[in-house]
């Protein structure tokens, strides 16, 4: 297997499923629809779907429910971003190295995207509920974790705190808190509800959580890492954010090298877990331990 090649047909796939579920700009209400279209068709990892798909593939999942949840979680991540952006919070001028959705559109729409995505995103997961053959508890036990997982005890939750330490130093109780929710969470969602939707046995979807929470605090660390180091035109945001809102980071706390040393450790973690719990799947192990030295 090649793994680039094999990531890139994925996200291929990934941006189509998006494409289908996004609504066509159109009547009064176009502009707020092309700044949707603009801010979740900007590219991206697509990390967040990718591991939807891939865990309901590993876990024996072979229909086509998982697309509406993995649009939809794709839809809250961008809309998270689009509001990350915005000058009451980092007052970022580009992401995905274009301008974000309020430069580009103004501040009241970029914030009026941000609320329409997460409306939509749930829209399109519930349209699950109209395909033929599938388990319909699987369905509403999948909306029930995509809500809390993107809730004010999920990723909402983490952003709160995050914004009041802004400025301040907080401990390490509180800095693994903040990741746990604000990055964590998608990813525990998005794993989780594969292993739901593919029929996981309770213990299981369990199992794909811790497996998730490792994946989550390897994500943010390494995020931690290339604010530092990363060039700007590969990332394609601005780098320092961190340092500019006064943020405690892992990176402020351990250093450089113990912070690259924690990133191995978490990924492989989840790999030896990932083990334990089915057989072999090359893609999703290579998918999370790429993300030891990715660069944007």
């Amino acid at each position: 297997m090649n793994f680039r090649e094999e990531q890139a047909r994925k996200v291929a796939e990934i941006e189509k499923a998006l494409a289908r579920f996004l609504p066509k700009p159109r009547g009064y209400q176009k502009t707020v629809l092309e700044a949707m279209e603009y801010s979740l068709m900007a590219g991206g990892k697509r990390l967040r779907p990718m591991l939807a798909w891939e865990t309901y593939r590993m876990l024996g999942g072979t229909g086509n429910v998982i697309w509406p949840f993995a649009a939809a979680l794709e839809m809250i991540h961008t809309y998270s971003l689009v509001h990350d952006d915005l000058p009451a919070m980092d007052d970022d001028e580009y992401r995905r190295g274009r301008k974000t959705t309020h430069v580009v559109y103004g501040e009241a729409m970029g914030i009026l995207a941000g609320d329409a995505l997460l409306n939509y995103a749930f829209e399109t997961a519930a349209s699950a509920f109209d395909m033929e053959g599938e388990d319909v508890r699987a369905i509403g036990r999948a909306m029930q974790v995509l809500a809390a997982k993107a809730g004010v005890f999920g990723m909402i939750g983490g952003q709160a705190v995050d914004v009041e330490s802004s400025g301040k130093i907080i401990d390490e109780e509180k800095l693994d808190f903040i990741y746990r929710l604000k990055t964590g969470a998608l990813i525990e969602c998005a794993m989780m509800m594969g292993a739901i939707l593919a029929g996981a046995s309770g213990e299981e979807v369990s199992a794909v959580e811790t497996i998730a929470t490792k994946v989550g605090a390897a994500f943010q660390i390494q995020d931690d890492i290339l604010d530092v180091t990363g060039a700007a035109e590969v990332l394609g945001k601005p780098t320092h954010s961190d340092e500019k809102n006064e943020k405690t980071t892992y990176v402020t706390y351990k250093g450089l090298d113990a912070a690259r040393s924690e990133v191995e450790r978490l990924s492989r973690e989840a790999v030896e877990r990932l083990r334990e719990l089915k057989p072999a799947d090359p893609f999703l192990e290579e998918l999370i331990l790429s993300l030891i030295k990715r660069e944007k």
